[in-house]
């Protein structure tokens, strides 16, 4: 069973998962499906069809307008933002099947007041750093950071920055890059 704060609106023909939370002030579209233990907080908003996976945190003042799809386990800083139109105007809108896709895959994490600009994707477990501009698709495991956004290193599933040796002091996973991808190598407890 979902939460809903009294104060949020939910219109029709949404799916929400068992233990979503949905706190004050939100407004969730027609069409939304949203997967089971995701935490929406204050002054969220979610344009019609997006799709959001189980258990991803979105902090405070987010909008997830249409054509965003979100998989498991994402966060979402307070206050970034989606964009899924290249080239708005007021004066002459494109219509829905004009708007452009954005995919953040699994694991990754959006810092606050960052902006993603629709048709990139997000790698699984990247991070984008608070305040950062998304122009191009990230890498997973890649940590991105400024304006535009521009790969500064990788960061581990745990999200800890992972140094030359590519092995997590956190959780000692440890990892290979072959020609600018990063993989998993092995787990050592």
């Amino acid at each position: 069973m979902a939460f809903i704060h009294e104060s949020s609106y939910v219109d029709d023909n949404v799916k929400l998962g068992n233990g979503v939370k949905i706190w004050h002030f939100c407004h969730i579209s027609s069409g939304v499906k949203i997967g089971e233990n995701t935490n929406l907080g204050q002054n969220v908003y979610i344009g019609n069809g997006v799709s959001l996976g189980k258990n991803c945190k979105i902090q405070n003042n987010v909008s997830l307008y249409s054509g965003v799809e979100l998989e498991n386990y994402v966060f979402c800083g307070p206050s970034c933002v989606f964009t899924n139109d290249i080239t708005p105007r007021s004066k002459y809108p494109k219509g829905s099947d004009k708007w452009v896709k954005t995919l953040v895959k699994e694991g990754a994490s959006i810092g606050a007041n960052a902006t993603i600009i629709c048709g990139n994707t997000i790698g699984k477990h990247a991070m984008v750093a608070a305040g950062s501009v998304v122009t191009k698709d990230v890498l997973d495991y890649a940590l991105v950071v400024g304006v535009p956004a521009r790969f500064v290193g990788w960061v581990c599933e745990c999200g800890e920055p992972l140094q030359d040796t590519l092995k997590c002091d956190l959780c000692n996973k440890m990892y290979e890059e072959t020609t600018g991808v990063l993989k998993v190598r092995s787990y050592k407890e």
